[in-house]
């Protein structure tokens, strides 16, 4: 018996990186500070789960609509016209089990057998599987590294062929904590346009800004509403990980085909979990406000032991919950840094290299996943590490 699929063994393996290390670490009794998990460590706030729990109660348990339940839809649509300067209907909106199943979803409903999909480099890893399970190609378009990683329209004109179906965005990037400029999006929608393409438009962080930084939703630009799948989640900004919930928001001659993807799949997300999401959306923001207030002073702290390390240059990121420091005056490689800091001090932070050839020189620090004491700790195991080691 032939077993798995092809579409199994013709994609990339499965790698959650050095968080695979710290889990067998952790088996044997090691105490490590998480560094590499792109998690929210906050509650979700109080009014979310309470919500939720009343729709329990009131006995919100049964079958909903397949794209969402539609109270909940209107919510984002009116979030999405206020903050993102994008207008959609309800009925161009689909509520999904979290960005990561709207991804899968846009795969499926968009690739061919041999399409291929660019990704910025540094790029999220775990986009590359849902390319290649819908039958798709990766190509890896750099990101200007020298720069700050901008946008490199040119580079990327480089990469497109007459196979070329659509282009990833994450924006606010993971990894490399930038928020890509007005100038950056709107060369890259020209590009876009000029090659009849489409944008899968990652946007779980929108909510992560520091610094007066705006995020643009290049939706919002002229002539890509049209083009695009932004995607969001209520993963980051609300400390909504475990719940898993997010939407696609993308021109009703998309809706069907993703339609017949999440319907086969999941049916419809959790009745009583969207409950939680629309008090999530029509509540107060403060309790976002607050959250972002914190992971900036974590940013801080971060950054400030950091550019005290020899060998060590990082930029202030400029939203998400990441630093992405440059290691090459260490001279060493940014896997060999990573388990070293693993095994010397206890801290998981994740190699560069994990996010393709352009992160090569970097870490990517999380400093969203942990307590500003513990932070604060973690840096200072590193500091003695890099003052003694390097």
């Amino acid at each position: 018996m032939k077993w798995p699929a092809d579409r199994i063994t013709k994609s990339s393996p499965k790698s959650f990186g050095m968080y695979e290390k710290a889990v067998a670490l952790i088996a044997q009794g090691k105490d490590l500070i998480h560094l590499e998990v792109g998690r929210p460590c906050f509650d979700t706030p109080l009014h979310i789960k309470e919500a939720t729990k009343q729709a329990l109660d009131d006995g919100i348990v049964h079958y909903g609509e397949f794209p969402g339940e539609l109270k909940l839809r209107e919510a984002l649509a009116e979030k999405l016209k206020r903050y993102n300067k994008v207008d959609f209907s309800p009925d161009e909106i689909i509520v999904t089990n979290g960005l990561t199943h709207a991804g899968y979803s846009v795969c499926m409903a968009s690739l061919d057998e041999g399409d291929e999909v660019i990704l910025l480099d540094p790029y999220y890893p775990q986009h590359v599987n849902k390319i290649e399970l819908a039958g798709g190609r990766v190509v890896l378009a750099p990101l200007d590294k020298e720069k700050g990683f901008r946008i490199d329209a040119e580079s990327i004109q480089e990469k497109i062929t007459n196979k070329t179906r659509m282009i990833a965005l994450v924006n606010p990037s993971n990894p490399t904590g930038r928020v890509f400029s007005a100038e950056e999006l709107t060369s890259l929608a020209n590009l876009v346009i000029k090659n009849d393409l489409l944008v899968m438009a990652d946007e779980v962080y929108e909510q992560i800004l520091f610094d007066g930084k705006k995020h643009i939703s290049i939706a919002s630009l002229p002539g890509m509403a049209e083009r695009t799948f932004s995607m969001y989640a209520f993963t980051k900004g609300y400390a909504m990980d475990g719940w898993r919930l997010g939407y696609i928001a993308a021109r009703q001659q998309y809706i069907e085909a993703l339609l017949k993807i999440t319907m086969n799949d999941v049916a419809h997300v959790n009745v009583f979990a969207q409950e939680g999401a629309y008090a999530a959306i029509t509540g107060s923001q403060q309790v976002v406000a607050d959250m972002v207030a914190e992971d900036c002073r974590k940013r801080d702290l971060v950054h400030r032991y950091l550019n005290a390390m020899k060998g060590v240059r990082c930029p202030l990121a400029e939203g998400t919950i990441y630093a992405f420091p440059e290691i090459r005056g260490t001279g060493k490689s940014s896997a060999c840094l990573a388990n070293e800091i693993l095994e010397e001090t206890g801290v998981v932070v994740e190699a560069g290299s994990f996010y393709g050839k352009v992160g090569e020189g970097h870490l990517r620090i999380c400093f969203g996943a942990e307590s500003y004491a513990k932070i604060e700790t973690a840096m200072q195991r590193m500091t003695d590490y890099f003052n003694t080691k390097i």
